[in-house]
This record gives C-alpha cells, sequence and structure tokens, in this order.
C-alpha cells in the first residue's frame, strides 16, 4: 500500500490564513518581525501576537534540528528492514521514562493523523499512554463521515488512561461517528464474552473492525514494569505465567511471543479485544509505540498484524534495527 495522502491544504479563515503567513514568512522565509508586518501591512505588535498563537495552535512545530538527521537515517533502515511504507522517528527525550517517551512519540503521532485521516474514513483505535499524548498533537479540520471505533474494552478504575475519553475526544475533533467499546476489558467468561457481543450490541464494533480504512494501536512490553501489571489489569502470578511461556508483547490485550504467535494461555479467551486477525485487514495500520525496551514488543506486533506506518523514537529505533541485524 502506498503511503496515505497528507491533505495539508485546508480552507482558513481570513485571520488564519494570515496567521500562517505570518508564521511562513518568519519561520520558513526566514524574515524579521519587521519585515513580516511591511510585508503584510499589519504593526509588529499584531505579527509576535499572530506567531505566538500559531505556536500555540501547533500549526508551527519547533524542532531542535541536532540529531534530526540521525533520526531520518533511522527511519529509513526501518522502512528497509521491516517493509515498512513509512517510518517516523523522534529525538528520545533526555529524561527516557515512560511518560516522557509517550508524550514525544505521541505528539509525532498526533500530527501524522492531522495530515492523513480524510473524509469517509472509518478509523479503528487502541488506546494507552502513546495514543492519548496523541492528543496534543491533533490539530484536524473536521471531516465528513467518518467513524471512529474503539477496538477494545474498557477498564473499572483508571488510573493514568481513560480509553472511553480517548476515542471520544479524537471522535469529536474529527466531527464523526463514535462508536465505543462499553464492556470490561477481561470478562469471567467465554459465555459472558459471547453473550455481550452477541446480545447486547457490540457485535456492530466486530462488523466495523472487518472494514477499516485506517487502525491506530500501540504496544507494550511484558514484565516487572509493564502498563499491564501497573494498571491492574492482571496478577503478577498471570505475568509470571505469561513470560513463562514465551511472552513479550501486550498488543490490544492480546498476549503475543517473539516470533507474534499468540500466547497459549486462557486470558486470552476472556479478552473483550477486536481479534489480531481481524485487525490485520485494515487498509493502513499505524503501530505507535517508543522505547528501547519495547523493542521486543514491537517487532512482535509488526510479525503478528503488519504495519505500514511506525512511529517511534530513536531509542527504539536502534534496537529494532540490532534485533532485525541479529535475525538476519
Amino acid at each position: 500500500m502506498p503511503k496515505l495522502r497528507r491533505e495539508t491544504h485546508v480552507a482558513y479563515s481570513e485571520a488564519a490564513s494570515l496567521r500562517l503567513r505570518a508564521a511562513w514568512l518568519y519561520y520558513n522565509q526566514g524574515l524579521t518581525q519587521k519585515d513580516v508586518a511591511e510585508k503584510l501591512g499589519i504593526s509588529r505588535s499584531t505579527v509576535i501576537r499572530m506567531l505566538d498563537e500559531a505556536v500555540k495552535r501547533a500549526e508551527v512545530q519547533i524542532w531542535i534540528s541536532e540529531g534530526i538527521d540521525d533520526c531520518v537515517d533511522l527511519a529509513v533502515k526501518l522502512e528497509k528492514a521491516y517493509g515498512l511504507d513509512e517510518a517516523v522517528v523522534v529525538p528520545s527525550p533526555d529524561k527516557s521514562d515512560a511518560g516522557s517517551i509517550a508524550k514525544a512519540v505521541g505528539l509525532a503521532l498526533g500530527q501524522f493523523l492531522t495530515e492523513v485521516v480524510t473524509d469517509d474514513m472509518t478509523i479503528g483505535v487502541g488506546w494507552g499512554r502513546t495514543m492519548t499524548a496523541s492528543l496534543a498533537g491533533f490539530r484536524p479540520p473536521r471531516r465528513q463521515n467518518c467513524k471512529v471505533v474503539s477496538l477494545l474494552g474498557g477498564i473499572v478504575a483508571v488510573h493514568q488512561t481513560n480509553p472511553i475519553d480517548y476515542t471520544w475526544r479524537l471522535a469529536s475533533q474529527l466531527g464523526a461517528e463514535c462508536y465505543m467499546f462499553l464492556a470490561p476489558l477481561l470478562v469471567d467468561s467465554v459465555a459472558t464474552k459471547r453473550a455481550l457481543i452477541e446480545q447486547c450490541g457490540l457485535k456492530t464494533l466486530y462488523d466495523l473492525a472487518e472494514n477499516l480504512d485506517l487502525a491506530i494501536v500501540s504496544c507494550g512490553d511484558i514484565g516487572p514494569h509493564s502498563t499491564s501489571l501497573s494498571e491492574g489489569f492482571i496478577t503478577r502470578e498471570t505475568l509470571q505465567e505469561l513470560v513463562g511461556r514465551g511472552c513479550v508483547c501486550d498488543t490490544m490485550f492480546n498476549f503475543l511471543d517473539a516470533d507474534g504467535n499468540t500466547i497459549d494461555h486462557p486470558i486470552n479467551e476472556r479478552v473483550m479485544s477486536i481479534d489480531l486477525d481481524t485487525l490485520k485487514k485494515a487498509r493502513h495500520i499505524v503501530l505507535s509505540s517508543g522505547g528501547a525496551h519495547r523493542a521486543g514488543a514491537i517487532r512482535a506486533t509488526i510479525r503478528r498484524i503488519g504495519c505500514n506506518t511506525l512511529i517511534t523514537d530513536e531509542g527504539a529505533a536502534r534496537e529494532l534495527l540490532r534485533l532485525a541485524e541479529a535475525s538476519a
């Protein structure tokens, strides 16, 4: 599949158009604020206000040039090594904790989605810290006839991530229909799962997931600091059992080994989540996750569902390339 077309030319109000012209002349053409004011026939104080507003609206994105060449080189190598349509690699934050990495990668995801979402799309979304962080960089024009479909159930006690809130906010910014997965992430039995799907209206989500234009997912590693454990989704005993069976990855609460195969464990039968074999049918899959510790999980996810666009950070990119070289 070719890269998604970036719809960057949209209709703006006259005030917004003037603001963007001022930002373009200042940041791209290198004009001074005084020169911009004279060219546009406005005061210098107005130019200063417009430039500040453009940054606040995320119409102008400020990047530190040092290290960007390395990121581009890493992206090109990832595309070749993993057969991607496109890789987006952002500089790893100085403070490489999970929250900072999610924020950096999420911002890039939001910017990407701003450019590629078009009218008439059916968009499937997972959830997680990276996905929530993407909302800070998501500034799309309102689209016509779009649907946003949640791909997995939710949680009772919300700590860092509210899956329902993420799906709703994404849909609201697009002006899209919103289909929320109103069920627990984990149920008590296969019978309960079947009843929720067939008798409680969730089959609509499963039907929509069969024909996604765009699927946006993240993934997590499995270990002592994994989100699944820290958020209380699974017990420490269950985690140890999964690890003992070779689990390295949690993708939409589907537990995978290093080759992308589903781990043989009873928990998989009770998960309220769109099946990964269904997800891989999406016309374009965006995988967004960062941190060197998650490289194995990213690789396993790509092996299982494929990936058209990967959005990650330097640390994960370097480790992904090392893993690819080691298995060559």
